[in-house]
């Protein structure tokens, strides 16, 4: 193990130091081994691992190439991750949620464009007033999707995207069993979406928070 970690070092070296690049193939096999000092079986299990995280790219028959390097496409790796998580580190999630996404949607009101926020006013407008909780979380994530990707961070949509996952059994069981929660949360988006509209980026920040800290105060007095 410890020989695979010095090939992904060697081979992370040369990306970060630019001797590959985004979309640079690989040197053959036996070339890149013997340049880098390395058994051709430890640079083989270090082209595995990088492949797994998205580094890199194995075509068969083509050979290996450096990715993107795309934020989401790396950030893919933590969404697989996040996927394991236990439910009693969801409070976790939320937390981090609460920490991220108010000034993403912030930064979202300089940004989002007149025709994302009508599409987004489409929405809830399709959802009607009591939509199945099914339909609102699953409209709830897109609806929060597009607010972060309207940020211009794709770092930080990557994040939130990959955050999401863990909290949507929550968002249901919520949904399911406090009396109000679909009204407050269509009436939570609508404040939102106004916040987005008037470009008041401190409201649209609270509101953000308002809206996460409810699902979470309500996950804590469940557990």
């Amino acid at each position: 193990m410890a020989v695979t970690d010095e090939a992904i070092e060697k081979i992370k070296g040369m990306i970060v130091s630019g001797a590959l690049r985004p979309g640079d193939r690989l040197p053959k096999e036996s070339e890149l081994a013997a340049e880098l000092g390395l058994s051709r079986n430890s640079l083989r299990e270090a082209v595995r691992a990088l492949a797994l995280i998205r580094i890199l790219d194995v075509r068969q028959g083509d050979g290996t190439y450096v990715t993107s390097l795309d934020p989401q496409l790396l950030l893919e790796a933590v969404s697989f991750v996040v996927d394991f998580h236990r439910d009693d580190t969801v409070l976790e999630f939320l937390a981090v949620r609460r920490i991220l996404e108010p000034p993403a949607t912030a930064m979202a009101t300089a940004r989002i464009g007149a025709a994302q926020l009508d599409a987004l006013d489409a929405q809830l407008d399709a959802l009607g007033t009591a939509p199945a909780v099914e339909e609102l979380v699953a409209c709830d994530l897109e609806f929060h999707r597009a607010i972060a990707a309207a940020s211009g961070n794709s770092v930080l949509c990557s994040l939130l995207d990959g955050l999401s996952g863990p909290t949507t059994r929550a968002r249901i069981w919520r949904g399911l069993t406090q009396k109000d929660a679909v009204a407050r949360t269509l009436t939570e988006h609508r404040a939102i979406l106004g916040a987005l509209r008037a470009r008041d980026a401190e409201a649209a920040r609270a509101w953000a928070t308002v809206h996460i800290a409810g699902v979470e105060q309500w996950l804590r007095a469940s557990l």
